[in-house]
């Protein structure tokens, strides 16, 4: 029975980590700011998007990461987060703890995505991507501010962002991207949020 046991933990365990570290599927974002987007492209300073899910659990490591990044960066970028929202659902649906978080960041600016068409112009797939542009419009980083599925801390997305927005070369200008699919189903999401908050492996 304890070599049962046994087995059935580290198998446990090894499905929890595999699903961490399985990133989402990258953007296929612009390498020039898309000219029809209503976010405004700053042209004295980088422009920072994040586009994200407002009801991912996982998200909220990477807003964690934005703020860190928001604070540390030696030129504070303009910021969004843009959170999508999809059709027919309720009032104020994307109005989450998530929201209210990326609304707290000092110098972030969120906004509403109804229907995804700005997660679109973007080519983004995965909440949490976070993309740079310059002021000019060109691309500098495309990829996530976090280094496994909900989980914050010292990771190459942060860095590199850091070292951009601190006019520094970085070691990589795109990194993996953890999050769930910003065109998730509603079941999709419940289990993300299960697995986030007690380690198991959603089905």
């Amino acid at each position: 029975m304890g070599v049962l046991w046994f087995g059935a933990v580290v198998t446990g365990l090894s499905l929890v980590a595999r699903y961490d570290n399985t990133p989402g599927p990258a953007a296929d974002a612009p390498n020039v700011w898309p000219a029809p987007s209503r976010v405004t492209l700053d042209p004295e300073r980088p422009t920072l998007v994040m586009l994200a899910h407002p009801r991912c659990a996982c998200t909220r490591a990477s807003v964690t990461e934005l703020a860190e990044v928001m604070a540390r960066a030696g030129h504070r970028p303009k910021a969004y987060v843009v959170f999508i929202k999809p059709g027919g659902v309720a009032a104020q649906w994307e109005q989450t703890d998530l929201w209210k978080s990326a609304a707290a960041i000092p110098g972030v600016t969120v906004l509403r995505d109804d229907g995804g068409d700005e997660v679109r112009r973007f080519g983004a797939s995965t909440s949490g991507q976070t993309l740079v542009y310059a002021s000019d419009g060109r691309l500098l980083f495309s990829g996530g501010a976090t280094g496994a599925r909900g989980h914050a801390g010292n990771n190459h997305g942060r860095a590199a962002l850091l070292a951009i927005l601190n006019g520094e070369q970085p070691d990589r200008t795109s990194t993996p991207v953890f999050g769930c699919s910003l065109f998730g189903t509603h079941d999709e999401l419940a289990a993300a949020v299960t697995a986030v908050a007690d380690g198991s492996q959603p089905k």
